[in-house]
């Protein structure tokens, strides 16, 4: 999915099926070189084709789209998670008896509760 007129295949297929002719005439690039994308989208799983009379049609195969999805999940997610940790580590909590509050331009002053004592 790395290069440009893979993913610009990949992209006209989520539309529908295509033959090799037709993806050719909307990309700037041979139709050898739309079937040797196609041949590498296919062995990915990505892609699968079928004979409709004289011409072969390619489509998008959902289930490796679905894998493909899941893995793009499983990166955001395993992403989010390390941000959300960071940012958990970060987090100053107040001691006990103060509060922190942000004054006009954001910092954080602590200030005493009324009533807590200190030693």
């Amino acid at each position: 999915m790395g290069d440009g007129t893979r993913m610009a295949i990949f992209q006209r297929l989520a539309n529908g099926p295509m033959a090799v002719n037709e993806l050719a005439g909307m990309l700037p690039v041979s139709r050898p070189a739309v079937s040797q994308h196609l041949r590498v989208l296919k062995e990915a799983g990505l892609v699968t084709d079928s004979k409709a009379g004289t011409r072969r049609m390619y489509q998008l195969d959902p289930a490796g789209v679905a894998r493909l999805r899941a893995h793009f999940d499983q990166i955001w997610e395993k992403a989010l998670g390390a941000f959300q940790s960071s940012v958990e580590s970060t987090v100053i909590l107040p001691k006990k008896g103060e509060r922190h509050d942000k004054d006009n331009r954001g910092s954080r002053r602590t200030k005493k509760h009324p009533g807590s004592r200190t030693h």
